[in-house]
């Protein structure tokens, strides 16, 4: 049985003049089983460690699991909307229908629930300060808002809230490679190698998605099937395979060389003395903190410690 995806729901809300065939359904709905596979992969690499060893599993794991139900409903042809093209081209060959175009602001909730938690199992392994990680998740949250509403925008103040999303990705890239990096260097071979390879990958592919609105949302240059390929191998990039080497790289690195005092952790002295289970100290940004051992002598900790 072939994939009808899109006639069942050709009754569902209103239909663009330019939207996703059959191909790009297809692909869609690959990425979704990518995705799913990945999570399940991610789960399982967790029930292989004990339980406070892994949070970086389940973040990394609940990243995939969002974006497998994301592409599901892009794939469906749910989750989106028309909205007129500010540039109709009706001499170029891909985006001649438009008119209006399919907009999937589904990838926009995907991205707002994804996003912060990729920059938290990015941040966390680099140890940083609480206040630097909501700086950082706000800017990054703002980032996704503004190219939404900016996909939705008709007319050219879209290029507005693209500019807005652009300045914040440069604030995060600027944490990302100055004191997130920082950190990271202080707390060992282990979290800075992790940290950089992770670091380097993830700034590189996020410059590439303002490119691929800018040829899509924003300017109508490609196809809607075009735009789902190249958004689909980003996504890809972006979550399964940056996570699976997130993860490779934390296959030696404890929750307590990075400052996370996580109850039950038996390779961390101080978690096993009762500390309670929300808390946290800020160390030196550049540096990592010192905290108490068991044994009264001074135990190293990341920059951003916390007890959970």
């Amino acid at each position: 049985m072939g994939n009808n995806a899109l006639a069942v729901n050709s009754v569902v809300g209103q239909q663009a003049n330019l939207a996703i065939t059959t191909h790009g359904s297809d692909w869609y709905f690959t990425v979704c089983a990518i995705m799913g596979f990945s999570t399940l992969i991610f789960m399982g690499m967790a029930f292989t460690k004990q339980q406070s060893h892994r949070i970086f599993n389940y973040i990394t794991a609940a990243i995939t699991a969002t974006a497998c139900i994301a592409y599901f409903c892009m794939g469906s042809n749910l989750g989106q909307v028309p909205i007129q093209a500010e540039f109709v081209r009706p001499n170029a060959r891909q985006v001649a229908a438009a008119g209006t175009r399919e907009i999937f602001y589904v990838r926009y909730i995907d991205w707002f629930i994804t996003t912060p938690l990729l920059l938290t199992d990015l941040l966390l392994t680099a140890g940083v300060p609480w206040s630097s990680l909501i700086a950082v998740l706000f800017a990054d949250i703002v980032m996704i808002v503004t190219g939404l509403v900016g996909a939705l925008t008709q007319t050219r103040y879209k290029w507005g809230f693209w500019t807005f999303g652009m300045f914040a990705l440069f604030y995060i890239i600027y944490e990302l490679i100055g004191p997130a990096r920082r950190n990271a260097s202080a707390l060992g071979d282990g979290p800075s190698k992790t940290f950089l390879m992770c670091g380097v990958l993830l700034s590189f592919l996020w410059f590439l998605y303002p490119i691929a609105w800018g040829l899509s949302e924003g300017g109508n240059v490609i196809h809607p099937d075009s735009e789902a390929i190249f958004y689909g191998i980003l996504d890809v990039i972006a979550k399964p395979v940056w996570g699976a080497l997130l993860l490779f790289g934390h296959r030696n690195i404890t929750p307590h060389q990075l400052g996370l005092h996580i109850r039950g952790d038996t390779s961390n002295p101080v978690s096993e003395k009762g500390r309670g289970l929300h808390g946290a100290h800020g160390g030196a940004p550049d540096g990592p903190a010192t905290t108490a051992g068991a044994n009264g002598t001074p135990a190293t900790a990341g920059a951003g410690g916390a007890t959970v």
